[in-house]
């Protein structure tokens, strides 16, 4: 197996046998990444999607043992392999049971090394997205393919899940396909807005409530938490419960049971937690608004959904597909998008995110009277954007030109380049130039 675009995490603090150790498997076509203590080790894997991390267990700031735990506290699913003296096998055999999947003893053997590397990725390299994983999720931009090769690492595992990101961005969209592709899919995927209902309602509706125990509860009612057993139950805008509930959620983390509003019993649930939020949690709790504990307990694994202007690669497919739906939908025989329409769209904002662009096609859509969507067709807002001049200038299309050529490549610059005719370092350059992410 080849290590071509692996990206790995090299961690050890002596700093001449990290450089052996990037030189041999930078050979090998690795991405590295160095860090020269666990502190930093922590700090890298949490903002960075790597394959693998290859870290001593011996260091001066922060073991290897101790970097490990806390890493495969917020990152369950990321490998770890660990390098040894002769004198602390005791420790890495311990750190096998800590969730390190093998352990090499120095003085390392190369060939060794290789080999344990390309094993502990293989499982890894074998999950990387492909069109026909994710084919309900439109785009393929740099931050939707690591978004969902998170996805496909962490469904498996019954983590609890926490969705941040503003809305409209498909936080939704993403719990539903990682409770599809998890051991629980034939189980039910509950679904709670915890903003749209008052403190009182939004209880009953997650724990149920006992007849009598409030005015108009006239029977029985099982909550969401005893619908979802042995399933999901996705708590969206979970940022926007009160203190109240907070407590109530937090024990059915802890120890998976509760109890019906009014009642006495005891029930137990066997239920996976993914929760939303478009709020800061960590300011949220900073300003004694969200319960620190709770928090803890739900940003076990994170993933960040990015704005739409973050991606702004992915608005050309987005439009295209829900112009194909729209338009079938409303029996019109529109072709595309007319390239001032496009410029428009490509110059706006997007505070609404996916979900605004949607419904912006949806009324371009309604409004068009001719083969192709016109600007006058957009809502005003977009309309009104500062580029909306008599005419796309030339900078404007060939923008949409790259960013189409790019979508149909999947990304991929040296086709692109091909197709456009163009050198790839004039395709890169033109990159940078219009900011295409």
């Amino acid at each position: 197996m080849k290590l071509k675009n692996t990206k790995l995490l090299i961690v050890d603090d002596d700093e001449s046998h990290r450089q052996m150790l990037k030189a041999v498997l930078s050979e090998e076509g690795c991405r590295i990444t160095e860090a020269s203590g666990g502190k930093e080790a922590v700090a890298l894997s949490e903002k960075n999607s790597f394959d693998l991390v290859l870290m001593d267990i011996r260091m001066q700031e922060m073991s290897g043992i101790d970097a490990l735990k806390i890493i495969k506290t917020k990152r369950p699913e990321l490998p770890i392999l660990l390098m040894t003296a002769y004198g602390t096998v005791k420790a890495a055999v311990e750190a096998l049971k800590l969730g390190a999947i093998d352990y090499l003893t120095k003085p390392l053997d190369i060939q060794e090394l290789k080999i344990a590397v390309k094993n502990a990725v293989k499982n890894v390299k074998t999950e990387e997205v492909s069109d026909k994983d994710f084919p309900e999720i439109i785009g393929r931009s740099k931050k939707i393919k690591e978004i969902l090769e998170t996805v496909l690492r962490i469904s498996p595992t019954d983590a609890t899940i926490l969705i941040s990101g503003e809305s409209g961005t498909g936080k939704e969209l993403i719990a539903n396909s990682i409770h599809q592709k998890s051991k629980r899919h034939d189980g039910p995927f509950i679904k709670v807005n915890c903003a749209a209902l008052t403190e009182t309602l939004l209880e009953s509706e997650l724990f149920g409530h006992e007849k009598g125990a409030f005015t108009g509860a006239i029977s029985k009612k099982e909550g969401r938490f005893e619908l979802a057993d042995k399933g999901t139950i996705f708590l969206d805008e979970i940022g926007d419960m009160s203190p109240a509930t907070q407590a109530k959620v937090l024990r059915v983390l802890q120890e998976r049971e509760f109890e019906r509003v009014g009642g006495t019993k005891t029930l137990k649930v066997d239920v996976r937690v993914i929760a939303a939020t478009n709020k800061e949690l960590d300011k949220e709790v900073k300003a004694g608004r969200f319960r620190d504990d709770l928090y803890y307990r739900l940003n076990v694994v994170t993933i960040h959904m990015p704005s739409l202007r973050e991606r702004n690669v992915d608005i050309i497919p987005l439009s295209d597909h829900f112009l194909r739906y729209y338009k079938e939908k409303n029996n019109k025989a529109i072709k595309g998008l007319h390239p001032e329409a496009l410029s428009l769209m490509q110059s706006y904002n997007w505070p609404g995110n996916v979900r605004e662009l949607e419904n912006a096609i949806e009324r371009a859509v309604i409004m068009s009277r001719g083969e192709y969507i016109a600007p006058s067709d957009l809502p005003i807002a977009i309309q009104s954007t500062e580029k909306a001049e008599a005419g796309a200038s030339i900078k404007d299309v060939e923008r949409i030109l790259i960013l189409k050529t790019l979508n149909e490549t999947n990304g991929n610059r040296t086709k692109a380049s091909e197709i456009l005719g163009i050198t790839r370092r004039t395709l890169l350059n033109k990159i940078k130039e219009y900011n295409i992410r």
